[in-house]
């Protein structure tokens, strides 16, 4: 079984030049949280020309809802939610230089154009274990739309947080290639 790679979240996007499709990794680092409606009033915000909560160049989203934290901890369950629901966004990013994103699930085509053409990478952390995802995050800070709750934007600080690259920078995909291994199986 292959080892983790360790990655810095602030390296990704430099890492992704090495990363392919099925590599397993360690992300720390500063990641922060979007999920639909926080996508679309950054979207407003890119048209209207505002600064945005955070620097999109290298940044690193996790397409996540983290609970509230229980007593003594910085965040609650924090697992992933499905990606496809920002595949309209997502090109915009990463054409702005966006490094990387974290989710569960299968990309639209646009989106898996655009990880290649900007040489992103997207990640998949495992759906249905957040509490243990929690676990992996020492801080969380809420940096934009304190309104939307639990889709608020969310500074996160990563430790060893365990994820699959899904997608790379030269076009592999570990959907379309896992149904293809499992066909020649059958």
């Amino acid at each position: 079984m292959a080892e983790s790679i360790e990655v810095n979240a602030q390296e990704l996007k430099k890492a992704a030049k090495t990363l392919r499709v099925g590599d397993k990794i360690l992300l720390s680092g500063i990641v922060y949280t979007s999920r639909d409606a926080a996508h679309k009033r950054i979207m407003s915000m890119i048209e209207n020309g505002d600064k945005l909560p955070y620097d999109i160049e290298n940044a690193v989203i996790y397409y996540a809802g983290p609970t509230p934290a229980p007593e003594g901890k910085p965040i609650g369950s924090c697992g992933p939610t499905t990606s496809g629901r920002m595949d309209k966004y997502a090109p915009k990013l990463l054409d702005m230089g966006l490094g990387g994103m974290i989710g569960k699930g299968e990309r639209s085509q646009e989106v898996k154009d655009a990880i290649v053409r900007n040489g992103a990478v997207y990640l998949c952390a495992v759906g249905g274990a957040g509490a243990l995802a929690g676990k992996c995050i020492t801080e969380c800070e809420v940096i934009a739309f304190e309104d939307l709750g639990c889709e608020s934007v969310k500074k996160l600080r990563f430790e060893k947080f365990p994820l699959v690259v899904a997608n790379d920078c030269f076009g592999g995909d570990i959907f379309s290639q896992g149904r293809e291994q499992f066909a020649q199986t059958e």
